[in-house]
């Protein structure tokens, strides 16, 4: 193997992998030097006369060993002295005590030497290339990326980013409707980054909520410039999900600006989803109201809340208990994720036929009170009677003579 086919073969391969992965060149230089100084002292017994010169953006390096001159009978170390002979043989103006650096010939390192010098500077490459591609995607871990799907087997999926490194979708972290071919572009979020051995592996998903909340803030500006705030997500992907989102400026409708003009926002993320049905409403701090709206589009008459057990009975009228229910009991499931509690729907008693919507008394109470009441649970007249008067001012922020003043009006109605 000839000295300039050994430079051009070594020097070719770091300046490739410099221009495919990345690898600043401070640090590849220091592993070029690294790896020659380990191998020269290996061979000449020490490393500290020689100088390394490297220059990966000519593609070229340059060995120099540097030795003192010496009387031909005081020669002890021909790896950092050469007698004045020798010297004279090089430049006859060559004096007993001067510097003499010569070039080192990389190929009388022999055949074994260069072969071992690439092998460890194949395996110390690579490490970096590891670390890098760990550093780079352990900062993005909650973050969606894009791909290309380069293989699909039957339990994952093989993606490459833009720089050819590869991500996995699991076939569990993919939308049950997804089917992706080669070469197709696909998104999904980084959910997981393991480093065992150093070999890092990047795991995706499409199905994890957060997701769905990344799309929302690609999708809706609002949501971006911290106007409006997801609360809670409640997904079962592919199906259906539930979205609360709350906003502190009262000019802005959460729900208004995440559907979008004639539903364009929200299109766009149902699309990415596989047709995933969303449900976006106001979240509320109010337990009792949050429930009737988790539990849309079904309208609930009264509702019992059991704080203790985390657990709701919602009562609605005959045709409205499928609704709350849902197809295959998805809205209902949905509702209690979203919420956290777990909600039981029942049909109205039969003497609940008796009763009267609190909307009917608008004539005579004003829409803001009537407001009060359905956020804490009071649909319908009974229901507001069945409590004290203490209750419903401390729990609606009500002052007590205007209680007095609707519990005469509903107690006025059953005595007719």
């Amino acid at each position: 193997m000839k000295k300039k086919e050994i430079d051009l073969n070594m020097i070719e391969m770091f300046a490739n992998f410099k221009a495919s992965k990345n690898i600043d060149k401070t640090t590849l230089i220091s592993v070029l030097e690294e790896t020659f100084r380990s191998a020269i002292s290996k061979v000449f017994g020490s490393d500290k006369n020689y100088n390394i010169i490297i220059n990966p953006d000519k593609g070229d390096f340059e060995i120099w060993r540097n030795r003192e001159v010496v009387q031909d009978n005081k020669l002890e170390d021909s790896n950092s002295q050469i007698a004045l002979t020798e010297a004279k043989q090089i430049d006859s103006d060559y004096e007993i005590g001067e510097e003499i650096s010569d070039a080192i010939n990389f190929a009388s390192f022999g055949r074994r030497t260069i072969l071992n010098i690439r092998q460890t500077l194949t395996s110390k490459i690579l490490e970096l290339q590891n670390n890098y591609i760990y550093n780079k995607y352990k900062d993005k871990i909650g973050h969606i990326v894009t791909g290309e799907v380069y293989q699909v087997w039957k339990k994952e999926m093989l993606i490459l980013d833009d720089e050819g490194n590869e991500l996995i979708l699991p076939k569990y972290e993919q939308i049950p409707s997804d089917f992706f071919r080669k070469n197709e572009t696909c998104r999904a979020i980084v959910i997981k980054v393991d480093n065992f051995n150093n070999n890092p592996k990047i795991i995706l998903s499409r199905t994890s909520n957060l997701f769905m909340q990344r799309l929302f803030e690609l999708e809706v500006p609002e949501i971006q410039d911290g106007l409006i705030f997801i609360k809670c997500i409640a997904r079962i992907p592919g199906e259906r999900a539930k979205i609360a989102v709350e906003s502190y400026d009262e000019r802005i409708d959460p729900v208004g600006a995440c559907v979008g003009m004639k539903g364009m926002r929200i299109h766009s993320i149902v699309r990415e989803l596989r047709n995933e049905n969303i449900d976006v409403i106001n979240y509320t701090s109010n337990i009792s109201l949050f429930i009737q709206r988790a539990l849309s589009p079904a309208k609930i008459s009264s509702i019992k809340i059991y704080e203790k057990f985390k657990k709701a009975e919602a009562f609605l009228r005959p045709e409205e208990v499928s609704l709350a229910i849902g197809k295959n009991g998805l809205n209902i499931k949905l509702a209690s994720i979203l919420t956290g509690y777990t909600i039981d729907v029942f049909k109205e008693e039969e003497n609940d036929d008796e009763d009267i919507y609190i909307d009917e008394f608008s004539d005579e109470i004003e829409d803001w009170i009537i407001g009060a009441l359905k956020n804490i649970g009071c649909y319908t007249a009974k229901n507001v009677l069945e409590k004290t008067k203490e209750e419903i001012a401390e729990q609606a922020d009500l002052e007590e003579n205007t209680v007095d003043e609707i519990l005469k009006i509903f107690r006025s109605e059953f005595e007719k």
